[in-house]
């Protein structure tokens, strides 16, 4: 039986938006990617907080398996791993940080999720992508990925992101660059070019971690998975060297 890939989304999608790497990984994993709280098919299933959600990965398999995660899936997956110990063999993560250190800016940031939360609440679902949609990280996504990652927002609803905002949310989960050194497994990280931010945490993610390989792709911003998933299966597949460039999407 080919080993278990369980991968976790970004906030706003569904478990869809791996559909490209698994494609480009054919038949050489059993994948999972379920749509967490808040979203897609599970949009109505409450509470969405970090500890039941973390059930719910638990449940999705038996015995060992790979974890992958991108942006809050990333930082998802950072959670489980530490919560599920030796069953998370080796993670992937893509555009993922281990969350705010400073107490006073977790507030700070948690406050503008709630005003964020609550914005959403009074829109439309239509609305609601297009407001996430301008998320400077996000803005310059190409043409194609943009409308791709639009539809996928339209299988969640206003109700249920902005759960997953309050209760998900960079400003709802603890801080793990403290624990980042218990993290013994082999861990991917993989963030785009242009997505600078990112790859500044990566880097000094990768200070800490102790087993830890960069893998930095041309051309790519934050969603690194949606704009070149043949880059991230052959990561998935190869575990990547010290700091590995890949063929990716040329730049605009």
């Amino acid at each position: 039986m080919p080993p278990t890939l369980l991968l976790l989304h970004g906030f706003t999608h569904t478990g869809a938006s791996w559909e490209g790497v698994l494609a480009e990984l054919g038949q050489r994993y059993r994948p999972l990617a379920p749509d967490i709280r808040g979203h897609g098919a599970a949009g109505a299933v409450r509470p969405v907080t970090l500890a039941p959600v973390l059930e719910d990965v638990a449940a999705a398999t038996d015995g060992p398996f790979a974890l992958g995660g991108y942006s809050m899936g990333g930082r998802l997956a950072l959670h489980v791993a530490l919560a599920l110990g030796g069953r998370v063999r080796r993670l992937v993560l893509i555009g993922a940080s281990p969350g705010l250190a400073d107490p006073e800016e977790r507030t700070a940031r948690r406050a503008a999720d709630e005003r964020l939360a609550g914005e959403l609440e009074g829109l439309t679902i239509e609305a609601a992508a297009r407001r996430w949609a301008r998320t400077a990280v996000l803005a310059d996504q190409p043409p194609d990925v943009r409308a791709a990652v639009h539809a996928d927002r339209l299988r969640s609803t206003p109700a249920g992101l902005a759960a997953a905002l309050r209760g998900l949310g960079t400003g709802a989960l603890p801080s793990l660059w403290g624990r980042l050194g218990e993290l013994t497994l082999p861990v991917a990280l993989i963030v785009g070019e242009r997505d600078e931010k990112f790859l500044e945490v990566a880097e000094r993610m990768a200070q800490r971690l102790p087993d830890a390989r960069l893998a930095v792709v041309p051309g790519c911003g934050h969603a690194v998975h949606l704009e070149a998933p043949e880059a991230v299966a052959r990561i998935i597949d190869t575990s990547p060297a010290a700091r590995l460039r890949v063929p990716g999407r040329a730049a605009p």
